[in-house]
């Protein structure tokens, strides 16, 4: 009797084994988003999820959201390091290791995501401009992109009637343009990752945010938040999806395959979701008591006329610190 029953036992093993095949290569991924948010749930599973098809199960992941493996700031070394296979970059975060992938961020002609993510994938996939300037050099290659759609101003408190009424605030940015752009128009810029915002506009660390509308709400913080503006484009923010060279070297050639070719896929898929998703949003965060303002039409192009010296600024400080700052922005303005 427990000859018989172990044969069945090993029987069913190896018919369940037969129909649910191990896989072959098992990344692990890394991310700071939250459960649910909109990057993660639209480009980041959607790409795991079309890798698990395209490869028939052979490509499988272990997925760490939420800062589960290292803050924010931190996933790059660990991508580098081995600690995880794929990890997020925000460029912003990594402004020392990655300071030319902030082109993407800056206040220039586009007013979509996919415009400006489009853009950013022609020069930072492998080969392009970016590549070989920056991610390259720092060992790693990248497999998604997204720009996020234009970001905006969201006060705590304070009352916007027009762009004077930024001055003083202590504003939420993360570096690069951002950072300049709050810094011109009189306000205070503080560099606080988008996990830390809850928490710093509860304590008054932080008066307002530069943020797009589909970050607020994953990020919980609608409930410390008044007044934003609307319709004007104050910078954005790149998101990138890495692996260290030394690990892509690894893999086999199909693999290989399958992980780029699905990676410019859930590239252009992404920044679709996050077009349509921006509109959506902005009423939701509408309906919970935000109010929306519309600068004065005055204020809005002498904001024009101080944004427009912000992307050439930031290139020429990368010169003078021996970065192809202009060589990178005259790409991207050309891959635009």
């Amino acid at each position: 009797m427990k000859t018989a029953l172990k044969a069945g036992i090993a029987l069913a093993a190896l018919v369940a084994s037969a129909a649910f095949p191990a896989a072959a290569e098992t990344l692990r991924v890394g991310d700071s988003f939250p459960v649910g948010h909109y990057i993660a749930e639209n480009m980041t599973k959607f790409w795991m999820e079309e890798v698990k098809k395209e490869s028939n199960g052979e490509i499988d992941f272990e997925y760490f959201p939420a800062e589960q493996l290292g803050k924010a700031k931190d996933l790059l070394a660990l991508t580098q390091s081995g600690v995880m296979d794929i990890g997020y970059v925000g460029a912003s975060y990594v402004s020392d290791k990655l300071p030319l992938s902030s082109v993407g961020e800056m206040p220039e002609a586009f007013t979509t995501s996919c415009q400006g993510t489009k853009a950013f994938w022609e020069i930072a996939k492998p080969g392009g401009a970016m590549d070989e300037a920056e991610f390259a050099p720092n060992g790693v290659r990248v497999l998604m992109v997204m720009v996020l759609p234009p970001y905006q101003v969201f006060t705590s408190n304070r009352e916007i009637t027009g762009l004077d009424s930024l001055k003083g605030l202590k504003i939420r940015s993360t570096g690069g343009a951002k950072e300049l752009a709050a810094q011109l128009v009189g306000a205070v810029p503080i560099q606080i990752p988008a996990p830390d915002t809850r928490d710093a506009l509860q304590r008054g660390t932080l008066d307002a945010l530069l943020f797009p509308h589909s970050s607020i709400l994953p990020y919980e913080v609608t409930p410390f938040l008044k007044h934003a503006t609307q319709d004007v484009n104050f910078g954005s923010f790149v998101v990138t999806y890495v692996i260290s060279q030394s690990k892509w070297d690894q893999l086999d050639e199909k693999t290989q395959k399958i992980l780029a070719e699905v990676g410019e896929k859930a590239t252009m898929h992404g920044c679709e979701v996050a077009d349509r998703l921006d509109g959506e949003d902005k009423q939701k965060i509408a309906d919970s008591g935000v109010k929306f303002v519309t600068l004065p039409e005055a204020d809005q192009e002498r904001l024009q006329e101080i944004l427009g010296t912000v992307s050439q600024r930031w290139a020429e400080d990368l010169d003078k610190k021996g970065k192809p700052g202009t060589k990178i922005l005259e790409a991207f303005r050309d891959a635009l």
